[in-house]
């Protein structure tokens, strides 16, 4: 009932100009029969005519009206797509609006066709670029290690993070279409954590942390090479947000299967909790450090949200971090 008074309330408004002639007629009309004094009964079965003719014309008008929008509200829903068939027109003014939209459909066509081929071309060069730049990362890590020393050891850290980085960009340039990348299978948890603890071993090394791990025997089905990526990501920003000598603690909570990651790091404010996996948000840590981009746990939570893993943070200022990442899947499992 209330969608009908507001199509008709809609209507009403819409046909405001011909209410006010019709209105303005019947004030002619009246005027006319009382100059000429014309019999009432004449002059009242002439209007009853003129009221029942314009009552039909109008509901039909009405009917259509409402037709009309039923149709353009059920195109909202295929509104992306191209092709798109109106209603035939009333009159010109609505033919050439049609046009115009058809028009406008095409052109913003072309430039999501245009901006898809520069992504697309865009992607393609920086992940060239990535595998790229690989080779001579590789030939100078070759080079460091041939003289070891502390000015190279140091060296050293600072390329795996530049490794690290590099890994990080051709992730994000993967993310959007991971989805035909993925590959599920059963992994025993401990290899990746492993996987993922070699590639930080410099660093724990470096700063003197200490490493708390607890084996475990269970496996997980995921995808192995983009749950390393998250625990790798992880765990750096573990190290860089622990002081030398700190701790880092990797062990598993069961009901459901959790993996979690504590160290005794600075911690993070309570009130930027909330907004730690949005994108570019770097925080009151970030803005300390002054070289926080604010993508790493952004990444692994898109990245965990594609694996059908969760994630989330506890912390407090001063008392460390744990980032826990749920790995149970109760809905494939239950198959």
């Amino acid at each position: 009932m209330k969608e009908w008074i507001s199509i008709v309330g809609a209507y009403l408004k819409g046909n405001r100009i011909n209410l006010i002639v019709i209105l303005a007629s019947y004030g002619i009309f009246l005027l006319v029969f009382s100059l000429y004094a014309l019999p009432f009964e004449a002059v009242g079965y002439a209007v009853l005519l003129t009221t029942v003719f314009l009552i039909i014309i109008g509901s039909v008008h009405l009917i259509s009206f409402y037709r009309k929008h039923i149709i353009l509200t059920k195109l909202r829903n295929s509104i992306a797509m191209t092709d798109v068939r109106f209603p035939l027109a009333r009159d010109l003014i609505e033919k050439d609006y049609q046009e115009l939209v058809h028009i406008l459909d095409q052109k913003r066509t072309e430039m999501m066709s245009e901006k898809e081929k520069a992504f697309a071309e865009m992607v393609d060069y920086y992940t060239t670029w990535a595998h790229q730049i690989k080779t001579p990362i590789a030939a100078m890590r070759l080079l460091l290690q041939s003289e070891p020393s502390d000015a190279n050891q140091e060296l050293l850290d600072q390329l795996s993070k530049v490794e690290q980085y590099v890994e990080m960009a051709l992730q994000y340039m993967r993310m959007e279409n991971m989805s035909g990348d993925l590959l599920f299978k059963r992994y025993p948890l401990d290899d990746l954590v492993k996987q993922a603890v070699r590639k930080t071993s410099k660093s724990f090394i470096r700063k003197k942390i200490k490493l708390n791990y607890e084996h475990v025997n269970r496996p997980v089905l995921t995808d192995e090479k983009w749950l390393v990526f998250v625990i790798e990501q992880i765990l750096s920003n573990s190290l860089k947000y622990t002081p030398e000598g700190g701790e880092i603690s990797i062990y598993v909570e069961d009901s459901p299967l959790t993996l979690v990651i504590e160290d005794t790091g600075i911690g993070i404010e309570e009130e930027d909790l909330p907004r730690v996996f949005e994108k570019g948000f770097t925080g009151y840590n970030g803005r300390l450090d002054k070289k926080s981009t604010g993508i790493g746990l952004y990444l692994c939570k898109r990245i965990l949200d594609k694996l059908n893993h969760t994630i989330r943070i506890e912390s407090a200022v001063g008392r460390g971090t744990k980032v826990k990442i749920g790995l149970d899947h109760p809905d494939i499992l239950a198959e």
